[in-house]
This record gives structure tokens, C-alpha cells and sequence, in this order.
């Protein structure tokens, strides 16, 4: 078992991707300061927001799979796969539900003024602008290859 951790936590593609979520998230952070001059720290582990860092994440991962293991590997291709998917999801599927979030939080709060209503408002930053998947995009190669 010591064996499994020491390998794992050694693993670069692992780190790689680690180290994209965390400065991908921590960029949220920071420019929530910046914008709103608010310290918001559930931003470290909020989804939605520039840069994506579920695009940040995979990418790296993808990347340092296509460094290590050859440009040319099965395991690389199934990455830069389920990359696209990852981005696809976080561009178009989770941004439609969020916009569907602030639609629904916007008749709640009609509703709410005009009559006794108690509802729990929806989270509505939940997927990504364009932007800022291709931003986590850049920023997961960047770190991939700085870090292998």
C-alpha cells in the first residue's frame, strides 16, 4: 500500500493536473477580490467562472499524457477526447443550466414580491463562457509543460 501512495503522489500527469486546479482556482479567487474587493474563498471550490478549471484540469492531464506517454498514444487520444468533452460540457451544457438557474431565481423572486413564496434560489454559475474554457485550456498546457 505504501508503494501505491508513493508512486501516485509521484505521478507527474497526476500533479500536473493538480497543480492546474488548484492555480485555476485560486485565479478565481483573486480576481473575485479584484471585481467584486470581496475575499469570497468558496470560490476555491466553486464551479463556473474565468478560468474553467475543470477544462485547466483536464487539459493539463492531457497534456502531460501526450508529453510522457508520445503524442501518438492511445491513452494521449483518449485524453484529448475526453478533453473536448469536458470543454463541450462546461461550455455549452452547464451554461445553459445556469442561464436556465437565473431564469427560474428571477421568477422565484417575482413571485416572492407579489405573494409569500419560500424557495431556495438555484446556483446559477455553473458553466463557462467561451472564454474562459479556452483560457483553463491555456493555462493546463501552460503548467503541463512547465511541470514535465
Amino acid at each position: 500500500m505504501g508503494d501505491f501512495f508513493s508512486e501516485f503522489i509521484n505521478n507527474r500527469v497526476f500533479l500536473a493536473a493538480a497543480v492546474a486546479w488548484t492555480v485555476a482556482q485560486s485565479i478565481k479567487v483573486l480576481l473575485t477580490f479584484i471585481v467584486e474587493k470581496e475575499v469570497r474563498l468558496e470560490r476555491l471550490h466553486g464551479s463556473g467562472g474565468m478560468p474553467s478549471s475543470h477544462t485547466a484540469t483536464i487539459v493539463a492531464a492531457s497534456t502531460a499524457i501526450g508529453i510522457v506517454e508520445g503524442w501518438s498514444s492511445s491513452v494521449y487520444a483518449l485524453s484529448l477526447i475526453m478533453s473536448f468533452i469536458v470543454m463541450y460540457d462546461a461550455s455549452g451544457v452547464r451554461r445553459s443550466v445556469g442561464k436556465q438557474a437565473k431564469l427560474l431565481n428571477d421568477i422565484i423572486t417575482d413571485l416572492y414580491k407579489n405573494k409569500h413564496l419560500e424557495q431556495e434560489r438555484l446556483k446559477e454559475l455553473i458553466g463557462h463562457k467561451p472564454t474562459e474554457v479556452v483560457v483553463g485550456a491555456i493555462l493546463g498546457i501552460l503548467i503541463a509543460n512547465l511541470m514535465i
